[in-house]
């Protein structure tokens, strides 16, 4: 068990340093990475955050696409985090990081646009993947857009036994419901359509899949805790 309560990048707090060599060479990252780019289409109006930004590889990304962009990139692990904000500064860019859990988006009150995340719900327990999608949701004003890139289903034998690898690394009970097609139960459930992928990347370490959902204010309002106190009597 990790001497943690999160899953580490590459599965192990000891490889944090190697993750985004392992993600580059692994994964296709350049080419999946740009086309969830090209999905999210962020203008110089948004307010974006990035959920599980892990090293900030796709927030920074983001923040030189568009400079104008506001752009915050939330993760549990402080490792990651202080990788990340190396990063910004030699790179010259502006990103705020906070230190959170996915479940944890939507409880800092910002307008934001659009809710993003990359190859995070794959490390997490089931109820942590419902958790944290839902609070992306709820993260997002009306109309805005919540966006996910990760190894989903893996839809044949040899995708299936590449993912092999991601299992090994980080962990067979967290990573199996994706392989079996988790995500896009989950998401399907939030709204009808947004469960099956826009695009599928095969790589050396199986399918990644790119979703998008829409947040119309009705799902929020679904989602959204219920209101306790008493009842006021009226005369």
């Amino acid at each position: 068990m990790h001497p943690t309560n999160f899953t580490p990048a590459l599965g192990w707090p000891q490889l944090t340093g190697a993750y985004d060599l392992a993600v580059r060479l692994l994964t296709r990252e350049k080419t999946w990475r740009s086309a969830l780019l090209d999905q999210l289409a962020p203008s110089g109006d948004d307010v974006i955050l990035d959920v599980g930004c892990g090293t900030g590889t796709f927030a920074l990304l983001v923040k030189e696409a568009v400079p104008n962009a506001r752009v915050v990139g939330l993760d549990p692990d402080p490792a990651v985090l202080e990788i990340a904000a190396g990063k910004a500064c030699q790179a010259g860019v502006e990103i705020e990081w906070r230190q959170a859990f996915a479940h944890e988006a939507d409880r800092y009150g910002d307008p934001f646009t659009k809710v993003v995340s990359s190859l995070v719900f794959h490390q997490v327990p089931m109820e942590e993947k419902r958790r944290g999608i839902a609070a992306m949701v709820g993260a997002v004003r009306s109309g805005g857009e919540v966006h996910i890139a990760d190894y989903a289903r893996q839809r044949s034998r040899l995708m299936r036994a590449l993912f092999g690898l991601v299992q090994r690394l980080d962990g067979f009970e967290n990573t199996e419901p994706n392989a079996r097609g988790a995500m896009e139960a989950i998401l399907a459930d939030l709204e009808p359509g947004s469960g099956h992928p826009r695009r599928v990347f095969r790589t050396p370490t199986g399918e990644i899949s790119l979703f998008r959902l829409e947040v119309a204010p009705a799902l929020q309002n679904r989602l959204a805790p219920p209101v306790t106190g008493g009842s006021r009597e009226t005369s």
